[in-house]
């Protein structure tokens, strides 16, 4: 991944790396050299693999930098990564945010939900290429996992539900109580206090993102686990 490219934000030329580093500093995130180089090798065997198989249809070097890395870093203002934390990212796809998150976090575990064989496949090949730990995959479909992960994490995320309840109806049962579950969406995206009362939940906070070196708008959403416990499945039935 090489060249420069003109910063739209600000008229200045910038390479690869510059925009890598000084996003994520923008997100809060400071980057050492060996994390940089993991991101850009990550990258680098997506659009190998991507040849082969549909894991992004976001293929330009600079939006891939944007919208994959620096978006799955904009998740981590959403909790607050201490060591042991257990994450599970669902329909994880290519990997984002989880592996962006473990890369720059390697003191929490992750779990990546991913169903599809050959994706899976790409996940594994990655985790052993850039010899991560604490991290594993689950090639089921999420509403397939197995009852004893139920109330075990303690972040769930995800970036392929086609809206927010769709999202927590299939994350909220894995959550602990007092869980957070973090949702990048689109900034005119709304969710109602009475789907949230149905789902089992509650709105810590909202965070609208810019992200950096772009004009993309996103809306941070991280819901919170209350007291009230509800079976398995029964989110299903939440209005959109």
């Amino acid at each position: 991944m090489g060249g420069a490219w003109v910063d739209s934000s600000e008229g200045s030329i910038v390479t690869p790396r510059e925009l890598l580093t000084t996003g994520a500093h923008d997100l809060g995130v400071a980057l050492t050299v060996e994390q940089c180089n993991s991101f850009f090798l990550y990258l680098a065997e997506l659009k190998k693999w991507n040849r082969k198989i549909n894991l992004t249809a976001i293929t330009e070097d600079r939006e891939m930098v944007i919208k994959h890395i620096l978006d799955s870093l904009s998740y981590g203002k959403g909790f607050a990564p201490t060591p042991g934390l257990k994450l599970l990212d669902m329909g994880s796809g290519a990997g984002f945010p989880a592996i962006p998150l473990k890369l720059t976090h390697p003191e929490i575990t992750v779990t990546l939900v991913e169903s599809v064989k050959k994706k899976a496949s790409f996940l594994r090949h990655i985790i052993r290429m850039l010899k991560l730990q604490g991290i594993n995959i689950i090639d089921k479909r999420t509403e397939d996992l197995s009852n004893l992960l139920l109330a075990t994490f303690d972040v769930v995320t995800a970036r392929a539900f086609a809206d927010i309840g769709t999202a927590l109806a299939a994350g909220m049962p894995f959550l602990k109580h007092g869980g957070l579950m973090v949702l990048s969406r689109g900034p005119e995206e709304s969710f109602e206090e009475q789907q949230m009362a149905k789902a089992g939940v509650i709105l810590e906070i909202r965070i609208p993102i810019i992200l950096p070196h772009s004009d993309y708008k996103r809306a941070l959403w991280i819901f919170k686990k209350n007291s009230v416990s509800v079976p398995r499945g029964t989110f299903s039935r939440c209005s959109k």
